[in-house]
């Protein structure tokens, strides 16, 4: 799916670039960006994720505003939140960033960025951070993502579905000087869908001191949660299940431990 996936993305890029033709780009946002990487220095915080619909899962509690849901994740002790913007497949939209900042969480643009332009976009909103999927990008596509996001001020998760992207992800890093390194094992293939949760027990192994690591994809539970910290994972990234609860807050707080 990462083909059609980046397919989607061609008529926003040519927008942006009409923008900048037209020197009418959005300016950077004007208010300072909550520290993504440093919420995430121990283990086992959460992610908790914002999307209306998945390839997976179709729609998920559309009938919640992105406002409510980001009160409801900040009370039930997200460490940060992540945001679906992707409008062909997820339903999200660029502006649920700054619908979603008022409680002063960091922010987490994920979606199937591949241009430098959309990392300007970016910036122009309140999200702290914004995702690279490693394979999406060729080796010097994800350096000159690399270094636009360094020049907007904006954090840059990695996502990584197996050692080739690891490999990739660490070069494209020590390239560009980006650290912390946070890189994110996303347990899902994304050509079937299916999770398996080896593939993070595997490449959890090949973690490096002073690395950020996040757990994608397939936690549901208590029980999982707890298996990824102790993996050695510094956060996990949980979307659906949170969406799909009827008390997202509640759900959450069982997650994180502070709750039944």
């Amino acid at each position: 799916m990462l083909k059609e996936f980046r397919a989607a993305q061609l008529p926003a890029v040519e927008r942006l670039r009409a923008l900048e033709k037209a020197g009418i780009l959005p300016p950077p946002h004007p208010a300072p960006r909550p520290p993504f990487a440093a919420r995430l220095s121990g283990k086992g915080a959460i992610i908790a994720e914002y999307k209306r619909a998945s390839p997976s899962a179709g729609p998920l509690n559309l009938a919640v505003s992105p406002e409510e849901m980001a009160y409801a994740y900040a009370a039930g002790g997200a460490a940060a939140i992540s945001v679906l913007t992707e409008e062909r497949h997820f339903q999200g939209r660029l502006a649920y960033l700054e619908r979603m900042s008022a409680p002063g969480l960091p922010l987490l643009r994920k979606d199937f960025l591949i241009h430098p332009l959309q990392v300007r976009e970016t910036a122009a909103t309140p999200a702290s951070s914004l995702l690279l999927i490693v394979r999406l990008l060729q080796a010097g596509e994800l350096t000159a993502m690399l270094l636009a996001a360094q020049a907007a001020g904006l954090e840059a998760v990695l996502e990584i579905f197996d050692s080739a992207d690891l490999w990739q992800a660490r070069r494209a890093l020590a390239d560009t000087g980006t650290s912390p390194a946070v890189i994110q094992v996303n347990s899902r293939d994304l050509r079937t869908l299916a999770v398996d949760a080896a593939l993070a027990r595997a490449l959890i192994r090949r973690r490096e001191p002073g690395e950020i690591w996040i757990s994608a994809s397939g936690v549901h539970c208590r029980e999982e949660v707890e298996e990824r910290r102790d993996l050695g994972f510094n956060a996990i990234l949980i979307g659906s299940c949170l969406m799909s609860a009827p008390d997202p807050r509640a759900a959450l707080a069982a997650l994180a431990g502070g709750g039944p």
